[in-house]
């Protein structure tokens, strides 16, 4: 039986970075002391994952690590701050090492690959959930917020929408392929970290697609205070979601299912082009999707059209694992 602080020391402990960093301590101590870069502002964010209602409890463990640092990252990339550090408490009902051990790797991986430092946390007992706090720094004045939307801006999403919920309708369904593209989607999200630096100063708002295009655009449009007119037809599908899922349910996830951890933005039309530049460099497609009205609610979908992912709303029978 290993102890909580040999669970972290085997599995949690990476090797300790420096003060290039921004780390003057790190994990072992009772906080981690951190040094923000003179004159930006810090972006602080944290997600919680638990096992049967975000991810499925026999989901691969790897896959289970990535994905928990991935959507709190991709809270960082909404605002277009770049990451810096994160704080993670683990609570699993025993300590099984290899699973561990994979999970762990997913975790660090994408640390690696984001530039993400491990700074501290916390493992106890109990039922599976993944508690991720993340810290990111963005210029003053700088970060995409929710309430900048403006009437006559366009409204667009990177990459495709739908992956997130077309992945889960086929776990669902038995499939258990990880190599399947909406699988992966589902799976292993990217959040969007470069391409939400390459927006500052181009988007007016923006948010990231986790609880359905519908229901997070209801959140820029409140908090800009403005509505929309949105164009189904121009909604950019996942790769496989209408083979897996059919036409019309397609549509459907890509409007209300979650997990897809796409930005939604929005911006002057005469940015266009500058945005498609600079993220067809990150080989990333940006469509457009509709526009920003000065009339309040959505215009163009369906009365009583899905709007997203709610925990506490939720109909029987939904939610995002199964």
């Amino acid at each position: 039986m290993h102890s909580e602080f040999e669970l972290i020391a085997r599995y949690f402990t990476p090797d300790i970075p420096g003060p290039e960093a921004g780390v003057t301590l790190g994990v072992g101590d009772d906080c981690t002391l951190l040094a923000p870069t003179p004159g930006r502002r810090l972006a602080v964010s944290v997600d919680t994952s638990v096992a049967g209602v975000h991810f499925p409890e026999d989901a691969p463990a790897e896959a289970v690590g990535h994905r928990a640092l991935a959507v709190s990252l991709s809270d960082l990339a909404a605002m277009g701050a770049r990451s810096r550090w994160c704080l993670m408490a683990l609570t699993l009902a025993e300590a099984d090492d290899a699973w561990l051990a994979a999970f762990s790797r997913g975790f660090r991986e994408l640390c690696d690959v984001t530039g993400t430092a491990l700074v501290g946390g916390d493992v106890t007992r109990g039922a599976t959930t993944i508690g991720v706090t993340v810290m990111g720094e963005v210029d003053p004045g700088m970060a995409l917020t929710r309430g900048g939307a403006r009437d006559g801006d366009l409204i667009a999403v990177t990459g495709a929408l739908g992956g997130g919920a077309g992945g889960l309708a086929l776990w669902q369904r038995g499939e258990r392929d990880p190599a399947h593209p909406l699988l992966a989607r589902y799976l292993r999200p990217w959040p969007r970290l470069v391409a939400g630096e390459a927006l500052l100063g181009l988007a007016s708002a923006a948010i990231d697609i986790s609880d359905g295009l519908l229901a997070d655009l209801g959140h820029v449009l409140e908090c800009s205070g403005v509505g929309a007119e949105l164009d189904p037809d121009a909604l950019p599908l996942a790769e496989g979601l209408v083979e897996a899922l059919g036409d019309e349910p397609a549509r459907r996830a890509a409007l209300g299912g979650g997990d897809d951890y796409e930005l939604l933005l929005t911006l002057p039309a005469e940015c266009l082009d500058l945005a498609r530049r600079r993220l067809a460099a990150l080989d990333l497609p940006l469509t457009v999707i509709g526009r920003i009205t000065g009339s309040r609610g959505i215009a163009g979908v369906e009365e009583g059209a899905e709007g997203g992912w709610q925990h506490f709303r939720a109909r029987p029978g939904k939610g995002r694992a199964p």
